[in-house]
């Protein structure tokens, strides 16, 4: 079972909620509002998770138990800070309540109904590389060859596979309206996905599409399962519904369908993730979805000034919505949002360190900063400016922690001897030997698996005790690999004594002492960084007393991207960031750059319409990301890659705010 977030019950009374005292009129309405289901259109910096966080208490207060409300979010950062604010607003232990991602709910439910699903207990959770790793080995059986002659990446394959699954088509269809220049490989592509599955079922293993889709078919097909939840969930709330793909919608409505009291909170403007498969039809039918729904607007913005929310209700007048909301300021006037034309992309790099110096100097810190652009590329004439000028940064990308091959490798151990049927950990952990590549890896996991469905077999059972350093000793390794090998053998006995599985810190202190600190010595430059990683890991490691607790979490759980940066003494940094990853996030002074045509927006969404109103929507969350200071920069001419100039036109968004809301400024090639 994964680890649930519980808080526990408050150790004094709290007095009852007044709502009307601490909600706007817009916010009351949708927190009281009665069952059924019901639209919450909460407009950006509006108190979205107040609202949703306010509901709960609401449903709490008015006798509904904990045990009956669904909180699903996107992100396990978004669902720790509701529950922990519904916590600190009502006296009730909300241990019964389920929140989080729709990953770790299907993950839940799985793990209780595994045999029906399809599925053994003790299953593997795999990771993106994991998943790549399994779909190498299934083209390599399909192709043959070696690894560099395969016509595609397994990464390319995996993201057609999980597109489809996400969007419920046909691999096909995707091919031909997505992907269309995989098209050569269709074929290929689909008989992967059928060799894919069944690789997986055979390593009693599933990827993160699988939590949800596994979870759907379960409901579908045993409809007494599916009467479990649609009678315990009487409230289901759902964040950021604008963001929802078809397999999520349909999800929603499955557990929603006996009580229909589904709370969908979202807004119709920020949608601006159709790429990884997220469809803004589903919050704009929701009404024809669910006949008579509530529909609620929430359109006080706390964040921004009232001149900066009019460029924004300028962005949302263009759009071609029929969800129309306008966004009121509930703050004091301040300056009008700066329109800087410039002449080159150095110019603009200039332009925007020249001023946050001078925000520096009036008193404003780096961390209230941020240059907000459509692609990463866009930054780079900045972030040589930047070092140059000796401002500190962050780029807001890179691998998070959970990401780290370090991190992962020690996960492979854990994942092997709570799943010995994981041929994936298993050939990551011997790869890290001497003198055993992919084809030795191939051969020995032959030879472990029968051991591997005994010892699952017997923990199931409860029968005899199971010896992996027994197993292990039973097999032929070059000689060069013998020492290390029977190591691996004696670390898993001592890390699994009797094929069970210690707690996961403890295991994860083993084998860095037994195995891996000598690889990090050998292998990374960086191994003192490396091992503070590790030491950091085992803490965190050490709140889960079981392995299986801790390894979903390792799956399900994203850690802090870990972006180049430069840091002065304060500790604080200007953010660089693509407007998808800012969103949700807020600064005093926000510079947008590269507003020309073909940059953003971008050259490929120009030719259709719902590209290019994705790409609006974009702006939209680009212009609502500040809360004091606003810089739109749009260089009229841009160094073609093969040399030479083209000139720039400003972007179409730009174009269509009428001239009064914005104060142009001139800036002279001298002054920057």
């Amino acid at each position: 079972m994964a680890r649930e977030y519980v808080i526990r019950r408050p150790a004094i009374e709290m007095p009852r909620i007044n709502f009307a005292q601490e909600l706007n009129a817009q916010q009351l309405a949708a927190v009281i509002s009665p069952p059924g289901p019901t639209l919450v259109l909460a407009g950006a910096g509006s108190g979205k998770t107040r609202t949703l966080t306010f509901r709960v208490a609401y449903l709490l207060e008015n006798g509904v138990d904990p045990s009956q409300i669904l909180l699903l979010t996107f992100t396990n950062k978004a669902s720790r800070e509701m529950l922990e604010r519904v916590a600190a607003l009502v006296p009730h232990d909300l241990s019964e309540l389920w929140g989080g991602t729709f990953h770790s709910l299907g993950n839940r439910i799985l793990r209780r109904h595994s045999s029906e699903a399809g599925y053994g207990e003790g299953f593997t959770v795999m990771d993106s590389e994991d998943a790549e790793e399994l779909l190498q080995g299934v083209l390599l059986a399909l192709q043959g060859g070696k690894v560099s002659e395969l016509p595609m990446k397994p990464a390319v394959v995996g993201n057609v596979l999980s597109y489809a699954v996400n969007v419920g088509q046909p691999i096909a269809t995707v091919i031909k309206d997505k992907f269309a220049h995989l098209e050569e490989w269709g074929e290929l592509i689909a008989r992967a996905g059928e060799a894919y599955a069944k690789r997986k079922l055979e390593a009693n293993a599933l990827d993160f599409d699988d939590l949800l889709s596994a979870t759907a078919r379960l409901l579908e097909n045993h409809p007494v399962i599916a009467d479990i939840y649609q009678r315990k969930f009487q409230f289901v709330l759902v964040d950021e519904y604008q963001d929802t793909n078809p397999l999520q919608s349909k999800f929603i409505d499955l557990l929603s369908a006996r009580h229909r009291n589904l709370m969908a909170v979202g807004d119709d403007a920020q949608a601006i993730y159709s790429w990884r498969g997220a469809d803004y039809r589903n919050i704009l039918s929701f009404a024809t979805r669910y006949p008579g729904a509530n529909i609620y607007k929430v359109e006080t913005n706390y964040r921004s000034t009232p001149e900066i929310l009019e460029v924004a209700n300028a962005a949302i007048e263009q759009m071609q919505t029929p969800l129309r909301k306008e966004l009121v300021s509930s703050r004091a006037s301040g300056t009008l949002p700066r329109l800087i034309p410039l002449e080159s992309g150095a110019q603009q790099a200039r332009f925007v360190v020249s001023r946050m110096l001078e925000l520096n100097d009036e008193g404003m810190g780096w961390d209230d900063m941020a240059v907000l652009y459509r692609a990463h590329y866009h930054s780079m004439e900045l972030q040589m400016e930047l070092t140059r000028s000796g401002i500190p940064f962050q780029i807001t990308s890179g691998l998070r922690f959970f990401e780290q091959a370090h991190v992962k490798d020690l996960g492979a151990f854990l994942k092997f001897v709570v799943n010995p049927l994981d041929e994936i950990a298993f050939k990551r952990i011997v790869r890290l030997l001497p003198g055993i590549g992919d084809r030795s890896a191939d051969g020995l996991w032959r030879g472990i698996a029968p051991h591997g469905r005994e010892a699952l077999a017997q923990r199931q059972t409860g029968g005899a005790a199971f010896s992996f350093e027994a197993a292990f000793a039973a097999q032929k390794v070059p000689a060069r690999s013998a020492p290390a090998w029977k190591q691996l053998g004696h670390t898993l006995e001592e890390i699994a004594p009797g094929g069970i599985p210690l707690a996961p810190s403890q295991m994860l202190d083993s084998v860095r002492l037994a195995i891996y600190d000598d690889y990090a010595r050998a292998k990374f430059p960086d191994y003192d960084m490396r091992k503070e990683d590790l030491n950091t890991l085992a803490q965190f490691a050490s709140q889960y007393p079981q392995a299986s607790e801790f390894l979903d979490q390792l799956a399900l759980m994203g850690g802090a991207e870990q972006g180049a940066a430069t840091r002065d003494d304060s500790g604080e940094m200007v953010t660089l960031s693509s407007i998808h990853q800012a969103k949700g996030l807020e600064w005093k002074a926000v510079f947008v750059i590269w507003l020309t045509e073909g940059m953003f927006p971008s050259q490929r969404s120009l030719p259709s319409p719902e590209a290019l109103e994705e790409e609006r929507r974009l702006f939209y969350v680009a212009v609502t990301r500040a809360e004091d200071d606003l810089y739109l920069c749009w260089p009229f001419i841009k160094r073609n890659a093969g040399g030479g100039d083209a000139l720039q036109r400003i972007s179409p968004f730009l174009e269509g705010i009428p001239s009064g809301l914005l104060e142009e400024w001139s800036i002279t090639g001298g002054r920057f």
